[in-house]
């Protein structure tokens, strides 16, 4: 993928799945410069910041899963780590 493709598919994906009141897609590869996964040009390691409605009466790990699931393809190729702080519209706070 073109660079910055990988995350504008996350970000499209989550978007639709969830319909977040609030979505953060950054590309933290940098960071992890010389580490297992690393690719030069970055969108191999993604922090996901993600409010939404969808997630209320669900577990941290039901919601992780969710998550892992709508991103399946991603994380089968191109995605080597993610970063998941998923919460409601009441835990907004907490999650931001």
């Amino acid at each position: 993928m073109a660079n910055g493709a990988v995350k504008c598919s996350i970000r499209q994906k989550l978007a639709d799945a969830f319909a977040p009141s609030h979505l953060d897609v950054i590309d933290d590869s940098e960071l992890h410069r010389g580490h297992a996964g690393y690719r030069e040009g970055g969108e191999s390691h993604f922090r996901i910041v993600l409010v939404s409605r969808a997630f209320t009466g669900k577990s941290r790990l039901e919601r992780q899963r969710l998550v892992h699931a709508v991103l399946a393809e991603e994380l089968a190729s191109s995605v080597h780590a993610l970063s998941i702080r998923a919460g409601t519209p009441d835990e907004t706070d907490e999650v931001l």
